[in-house]
């Protein structure tokens, strides 16, 4: 078996009052190459912390490369979302600040944040930059603030950062996360590259995606390592059998449908186009989404489909510059933000990142009534009865009072989903909302989603870079690239392209 690097014996994790490990053995040998996988809330993410001395543990862990606990301080984990800090060492910021321009000054370039992690020296002298910039298209955003980033292009920074950085092992947690197709692709590649150069790295993701270079496969399920074995003896069906929930249509007959007023047209976007500076992000965009249709919105990390969602969501100024109009309505001829976010429910992973973590679950569904970032102001008792509806649609019983950042990812994106959902609007603008579930709570999910929009006829536009999670009420497609319309908006026989 070769000599081990890592060796972990009986380690266990209580994170307030709830056993989040228990008794892990497991022992990484130099020569192998691991990965861990399950389901969402397994504790996949809460293992890599421990390794990285984020987590208090019971037990041992040993590792060949430090003398006792000193090896934490060689271990980075790459985590599945990237927070960053502005030029006075602050991370309070907004979730609107991305589209600002005013705010550029206040948040560092990539290229300060790479000299910031590694160095000038280290910088100009790595053997490996260059190509890994280019590998990374991270090149090509080098003078672009952080806040402006997509949620593909932080993720591909994350992972060079961890690259340059000189560590003993790196922990890759769901590091496809963000990444379009040909980024995935591309990660699969470098980490082949690492195995051959002897780069220890941990794995940590999905049951149904695991990189090809794999040797070794340890399977948790509630805590426990339930299995550790090859690659090669490795079937997903014996721990992966989604099954699809269904749900009664009195399911959603206590909630009712919003009362929106008559439109046509819940988007109309004519020679829609917006800069940043000399960044050219939207070019002349030309888009109608009538009402009742479902709408895919595709395209690789960059192609400015935040952007264009942001626009429609009221968050962004320069819509104010452009002619859009919402639910028929002209933006800038009278209506607040809060006229157009009611009649939208919404998520994104920026929503996700910037979120109030200090809410309760309940606290977190029910301020989509609301459309803030948090709750505060008190419910109709009728609502909170919807509240715990949700709750228990989205199977997060008995969740209610834990604080949304004590969930897992998985469970924090379920509460973010019933918040876009609970106050049944005309619209639906879902932005990669299945990141951070496992496959069978994203296939519950798209059925979900079919059914609540086939019952209220609701209009939706759906964001995603995998297509099996495209619900299959969705028929009209739209792609982006460098910020143009690659096909004819109108058609709806087009297929995104994966």
């Amino acid at each position: 078996m070769g000599k081990k690097f890592l060796s972990l014996e009986q380690v266990s994790v209580n994170l307030g009052s709830k056993k989040v490990l228990h008794n892990i053995n497991l022992e990484l040998g130099n020569e192998e190459r691991w990965a861990i996988a399950g389901h969402s809330g397994s504790g996949k993410t809460t293992l890599a912390n421990v390794l990285a001395g984020k987590h208090y543990y019971t037990g041992r862990i040993t590792a060949s490369f430090a003398d006792g606990d000193h090896f934490h301080n060689l271990i980075r984990v790459v985590d599945q979302q990237h927070r960053f800090k502005s030029l006075d060492n602050r991370s309070d910021f907004y979730y609107q600040q991305r589209y600002n321009s005013n705010d550029d000054d206040q948040t560092i370039t990539v290229e300060e944040e790479l000299l910031r992690r590694i160095g000038k020296d280290s910088f100009i002298r790595h053997p490996n930059i260059t190509e890994w910039m280019s590998m990374l298209h991270v090149d090509q955003i080098l003078s672009e603030p952080l806040l402006h980033l997509s949620n593909g292009e932080n993720k591909r920074l994350q992972i060079l950062e961890a690259m340059l950085e000189k560590q003993e092992l790196l922990i890759f947690d769901q590091a496809f996360t963000g990444l379009d197709v040909e980024g995935r692709e591309l990660l699969n590649k470098i980490l082949w590259e690492f195995s051959k150069q002897d780069v220890r790295f941990l794995w940590i993701g999905s049951l149904t995606e695991i990189p090809d270079c794999i040797s070794h496969i340890g399977i948790l399920e509630s805590g426990q390592l339930k299995a550790t074995l090859l690659k090669s003896d490795f079937d997903a069906t014996r721990y992966h059998q989604p099954s699809a929930i269904h749900r009664p249509k009195e399911l959603f007959g206590k909630i009712g449908t919003q009362e929106a007023g008559a439109f046509e047209n819940a988007v109309r976007m004519k020679n829609v186009t917006i800069r940043y500076g000399e960044r050219l992000i939207l070019n002349n965009i030309n888009w109608s989404v009538r009402k009742g249709e479902r709408w895919s919105l595709t395209g690789p990390n960059g192609a400015g489909k935040s952007t264009l969602l942001s626009l429609i969501n009221g968050d962004h100024p320069q819509a104010y510059a452009n002619e859009i109009y919402l639910f028929d309505r002209r933006r800038g001829s009278g209506e607040s933000i809060w006229d157009i976010k009611q009649k939208i429910g919404y998520i994104s992973p920026e929503l996700h990142l910037f979120f109030d973590a200090g809410s309760t679950c309940f606290q977190a569904v029910a301020s989509g009534f609301f459309d803030t970032i948090g709750l505060f102001r008190r419910l109709r008792e009728d609502q909170g009865q919807l509240v715990r509806q949700w709750l228990s649609i989205l199977g997060l019983e008995g969740k209610e009072e834990k604080l949304f950042a004590s969930l897992s990812i998985g469970e924090q994106r379920l509460c973010l989903l019933a918040r876009a959902l609970i106050k049944c609007p005309p619209m639906l603008v879902l932005d990669e909302p299945c990141q951070g579930l496992d496959d069978i709570q994203a296939g519950n999910f798209k059925d979900l989603l079919d059914q609540y929009c086939g019952q209220f006829n609701t209009t939706m536009i759906y964001v995603s870079h995998y297509a099996q999670q495209i619900p299959g009420s969705v028929n009209n497609h739209l792609k982006l690239d460098a910020g143009r319309i690659m096909e004819n908006p109108s058609s709806s026989t087009i297929r995104p392209d994966f």
